[in-house]
């Protein structure tokens, strides 16, 4: 069979841990053999981002924006613990955030839905898509240990010089604090990107944020929010006959853990961090949710939810046998060889994307799964796989159909 040919190469950015080993075996035996593969390479594992002082995460940040679309493996956002393994220059900042804040995106995160692994919510019935604000806040934060009693101020310069001062807190000792932000423009670009997304979906938007606490940066979100919907949205949701909606962080969980999905959960920065594992936990598995950041000119980089699986890479250095998921990274590849082929009119890459999905799913459904989903699984008689064995076992049932 002659393989499928690439006209524009995909940004392919590597990275840590177990995950990079899966990376290898997922391009070895599902990709390699049926793509002429192009794409243009990037070392995100923590050791090179170390030696380019980072600039590596900068440099395939760009490189997306100059071909569109890319994918990536999970990669590590040191600690203190990290700083000495790797023998760090310094606690670098989370590559996965430098890469949103260059793009200005908004990541669109919905779980693998297969049969025989139900969700633990009973009532949900369709995914729950998390819309997650893909800048500042924390992951853009500036820190300050307080090592004793002073007075901490919160202070605006503007460019006419004229200063905003606020107290934060006269500390009585030593403390922390912690500066975030985000920008108008940001915001009103993760709120069309979500009536955007909703509208091409068909899907009602839920939005939530603190804003009787907040009074002014979470109210500020919902106020963009409304602004963006009444002006330029609210006529193409009637018509599409679709909602969006607005309450209280607290109340939307509340709603979330009653509702039978088949909606968009709108959520900031560390909000939708957070409540994506417990979507995609609740569903099945960290491991069974898909991930892409979407710019507002049109760019795309797909990932895998979750970490680099740490406790499984030690087992394998010491020559142990893993039960790997590579489910959301084998869904990130798709989905970047999906939309790559979408974009060059290769319709036989977006066809190639859709039957690796079902062979897959297909393999799961046949009852040969890595251990995490054996533990979960509502069928009978299953086989719990090695990592390798499960990919090679796609490869089996991708060549079969």
């Amino acid at each position: 069979m002659d393989k499928i040919k690439m006209i524009t190469p995909l940004v392919e950015m590597d990275g840590d841990e177990m995950t990079r080993i899966l990376w290898q075996m997922i391009k070895e035996e599902l990709l390699l053999p049926f793509i002429d593969l192009k794409t243009e390479y990037y070392d995100l594992g923590l050791e090179h981002r170390n030696e380019t002082d980072d600039q590596v995460t900068v440099d395939s940040a760009e490189a997306t924006k100059k071909y569109g679309v890319a994918v990536k493996c999970a990669t590590i956002t040191p600690n203190a613990a990290r700083m000495e393994e790797y023998h760090l220059k310094e606690m670098w900042k989370s590559p996965n955030g430098t890469i949103r804040a260059i793009l200005d995106g908004t990541v669109f995160r919905a779980p693998i839905v297969v049969k025989g692994i139900e969700p633990c919510v009973k009532n949900w019935e369709k995914p729950i898509t998390i819309a997650r604000h893909a800048y500042g806040d924390i992951y853009k934060n500036v820190e300050i240990k307080v090592p004793g009693a002073g007075k901490a101020e919160l202070v605006f310069t503007a460019e006419d010089g004229a200063v905003t001062k606020e107290t934060i807190h006269v500390f009585q000792g030593a403390g922390i604090l912690q500066g975030v932000h985000n920008t108008d423009a940001s915001i009103g670009s993760f709120a069309r990107a979500c009536f955007n997304y909703a509208l091409d979906t068909k899907q009602d938007l839920w939005f939530g944020a603190k804003d009787t606490i907040s009074k002014k940066y979470d109210h500020d979100f919902k106020d963009i929010f409304q602004e963006i919907y009444d002006e330029e949205y609210k006529d193409k949701f009637e018509a599409a006959g679709i909602e969006y909606f607005y309450s209280l962080i607290d109340d939307i969980v509340a709603r979330v853990m009653k509702a039978k999905g088949g909606f968009i959960w709108a959520c900031k920065n560390y909000d939708g961090d957070v409540m994506s594992d417990m979507v995609s936990s609740a569903f099945g598995s960290l491991a069974m949710m898909t991930s892409v950041l979407v710019s507002p000119t049109g760019v795309y980089e797909y990932e895998a939810a979750h970490g680099t699986v740490q406790r499984h890479y030690y087992k394998h250095l010491k020559g142990e046998e893993t039960s790997t998921n590579s489910v959301a990274t084998i869904f990130a590849w798709t989905g970047a060889l999906r939309k790559r082929g979408e974009l060059d009119g290769i319709h036989e890459l977006m066809e190639f994307a859709d039957k690796l999905e079902k062979a897959t799913l297909a393999t799961i459904e046949a009852g040969k799964m890595t251990k995490d989903l054996a533990l979960i699984t509502s069928l009978g008689n299953v086989t719990v796989l090695n990592s390798g064995d499960f990919i090679k076992e796609i490869r089996r049932t991708f060549e079969s159909v």
